[in-house]
């Protein structure tokens, strides 16, 4: 019995020993107060691939927002109008083709919103000229948020320098789900 009030007393002890060595924490102001952006907000560094890819599913995920906006409009609002001229601003020169492909897709199956799964870039060799595409993979929803299924699809685009002394582009879509080009085969193989 005597060592349990021993051990009793002894942990007691310890106990109020630690609280009273306790450190007082800083405030959240002076927490603020003495932070600076290197240790609060690491840099994320990209290389330029990353940011290209980066960069191209955000203005994929973002026409395909507009466009599912527009189709599920009446498409003879001033919104809807202002809405179409947001699509347009995404592409160097569009015209009266550019979303016919998109929209009747779009209508066919009813669909409310859109997502961007998976999203590559690459390029192909014309003549003398590259061509950047985008190869993505876009899942389609219904109004009642369920899946109508994931398609692949291919978008065309195009980097414009904005300004001589600074690396600064802006982006362009040439064609949006487009078909990338057939390249020139012949078929292999016994022919009757």
């Amino acid at each position: 019995m005597k060592r349990i009030n021993n051990f009793l007393i002894l942990t007691i002890l310890l106990t109020l020993f630690a609280a009273c060595n306790k450190k007082t924490e800083a405030s959240d102001l002076d927490k603020l107060r003495n932070s600076n952006n290197t240790k609060s907000y690491p840099a994320v560094q990209m290389d330029s691939m990353q940011a290209i890819n980066s960069i191209t599913k955000q203005k994929v995920q973002e026409l395909l927002d507009l466009s599912t906006l527009y189709v599920s409009g009446n498409r003879n609002t001033e919104v809807d109008s202002f809405i179409y001229s947001q699509m347009e601003s995404y592409f160097h020169k569009p015209d009266s083709l550019t979303f016919r492909r998109m929209f009747k897709e779009l209508d066919s199956m009813k669909v409310k919103a859109a997502k961007v799964n998976e999203l590559s870039v690459y390029k192909e060799f014309y003549k003398k000229d590259t061509l950047d595409y985008a190869k993505f993979n876009v899942e389609y929803f219904d109004d009642k948020n369920k899946s109508l299924g994931s398609f692949e699809k291919n978008a065309q685009y195009i980097l414009l320098s904005t300004s001589k002394l600074k690396k600064e582009f802006k982006f362009y879509f040439l064609d949006f789900y487009s078909k990338p080009l057939k390249k020139d085969s012949t078929s292999v193989g016994v022919t009757k």
